[in-house]
């Protein structure tokens, strides 16, 4: 009796520990597809913020038509956790963009008086702090899944149900410097 109920213990806990490491491979695959859902909050609202700004900055066209390219591309990027470090060095370059974009609209005084630009850029903020908490979602979801990865006895059921390691979110270093407005007008 005592070996059934030790067998039966046994059985829960791998099977516990299956089960487990399906929860902390499909956390990672969402962390990654709430990245992704947040960056295309972004990309849908640079249009809008584009349409708003050209009739104020016809002469920033370069820096216009500059966005526009990017969101091409990011719209036309494959999506998925293995897809994700080119999206990251892409979303890095949108970043930088929309700043310089809204570091320049600070210059123009109509257009920074303008309601609509004001809330572009409000909403364009609230974006942004989505971003950033997808990305430290991510971050912890792939903590938990490069943990299992390397722990056993997690290891070997998170390789029996395919996970594998991703890298981590880091920003790159253009991306932490401020962006100065003078280098643009």
């Amino acid at each position: 009796m005592e070996f059934l109920i030790i067998i039966g213990l046994l059985l829960m806990l791998l099977y516990w520990m299956y089960a487990r490491a399906i929860h902390i491979k499909n956390r990672a695959f969402e962390a990654a597809s709430s990245i992704e859902v947040q960056l295309q909050k972004r990309r849908d609202l640079i249009p809008n913020v584009l349409k708003l700004a050209k009739k104020f900055m016809d002469h920033e066209k370069k820096l216009l038509g500059e966005l526009t390219k990017l969101r091409v591309r990011a719209n036309s990027a494959v999506s998925g956790p293995d897809a994700l470090p080119k999206g990251l060095e892409l979303d890095s370059t949108i970043n930088r963009a929309l700043g310089q974009f809204f570091a320049l609209a600070e210059n123009y005084p109509d257009l920074k008086s303008q309601v609509a630009i004001v809330r572009a850029q409000e909403t364009y903020e609230e974006v942004e702090g989505h971003i950033a908490a997808a990305r430290r979602f991510y971050n912890s979801a792939i903590t938990d899944l490069n943990g299992a990865l390397e722990t056993f006895p997690m290891s070997f059921f998170a390789k029996m149900v395919g996970a594998k390691k991703l890298p981590y979110f880091e920003a790159n270093s253009d991306v932490a410097a401020p962006v100065n407005a003078e280098d643009y007008l």
